[in-house]
């Protein structure tokens, strides 16, 4: 039996792996667009555990899973009620009981982790507090559509410094990109993230820079990338992030700076009016479309490795 792989974080891949998952995820969306998958997950059930609400996360799992022939098992934060109804290990292990694999959506990035460790079957991070490895994988998709290749791009992040922007910073670093952050003091990203980012940039020849200025980080940037200013589990600070945040939306005047061809991303749901303007979400140079659909696909890529 070979050893159980897990989908935790985008730190955890060599730049071979994230570039064969990516090309995966691209045969994938190409052979969909083209009349279909194969149903190479045929007789396989995702258990899908969300103690956040989502969108994106649900619906493109769940389709994806179809698409490859398998099922999806939605459980409902209030179902299970991870760590307090029932412990996280012992959730691991009679899930992992009934289903060929785990997509966890949580708060807390330390129950993805125990989820993995106690689980008989492969576990995939759908989002923690932490990293978002299943958007930075829709994002570089989107990157290599739009712009070829991830290598030598420069990718500026304006706005919080949150788990995407991890995700981001692993991602882009590990294929040779460059990736800019602009946050406002004290919302900057955590110095174990830089550091691992460093480290990988160093063997890539890519580069992570953070600056508070976000005309400095949109200069000539061939992607523009932003995200909601509060994160789920953040609505108490709403108020003070309401002040701090505004010199960081994403205008039609701050995207003038960037490459006349530079894409705009958002990894959705966006507050239009705060962190980006209407004419900017649905402006000629948006990719926020073809970014939520790259879930799906990059998705697809991991449950296939994964699970098939």
């Amino acid at each position: 039996m070979h050893t159980k792989q897990d989908f935790l974080s985008l730190s955890n891949l060599t730049a071979n792996e994230l570039s064969s998952l990516l090309t995966l995820a691209a045969e994938l969306k190409h052979q969909w667009k083209s009349g279909g998958n194969q149903p190479i997950l045929k007789n396989k059930t995702l258990g899908m555990v969300f103690t956040k609400p989502s969108l994106r996360t649900r619906v493109s799992f769940e389709m994806g899973m179809r698409h490859l022939g398998g099922h999806a098992l939605y459980i409902a934060p209030e179902e299970i009620q991870l760590g307090k109804r029932e412990s996280v290990p012992d959730v691991a292990r009679v899930l992992s009981r009934y289903v060929d694999g785990i997509m966890a959506r949580v708060f807390a990035h330390a129950d993805v982790v125990t989820l993995a460790q106690y689980s008989r079957v492969p576990v995939i991070n759908g989002l923690s507090d932490d990293t978002h490895p299943c958007q930075g994988l829709a994002d570089l998709l989107t990157i290599l559509e739009y712009k070829g290749s991830v290598k030598g791009c420069t990718v500026a992040y304006v706005g919080d410094a949150n788990n995407v922007t991890n995700s981001l910073a692993f991602g882009v670093t590990l294929l040779g990109g460059h990736l800019r952050v602009s946050a406002p003091e004290g919302y900057q990203l955590r110095p174990g993230v830089v550091a691992r980012a460093n480290e990988i940039a160093a063997a890539s020849g890519g580069s992570l820079v953070q600056m508070t200025d976000p005309r400095a980080a949109v200069e000539n940037a061939d992607v523009v990338y932003t995200d909601t200013w509060t994160s789920m589990g953040q609505e108490a600070e709403a108020a003070q992030r309401a002040k701090v945040f505004p010199p960081y939306q994403v205008n039609a005047t701050l995207l003038r700076g960037a490459h006349k061809d530079a894409i705009v991303m958002h990894c959705l749901p966006a507050h239009r009016g705060q962190e980006i303007t209407d004419d900017v979400a649905d402006g000629p140079q948006s990719a926020l479309w073809d970014q939520a659909e790259n879930r799906m696909h990059a998705q697809k890529a991991v449950l296939a490795k994964l699970l098939a």
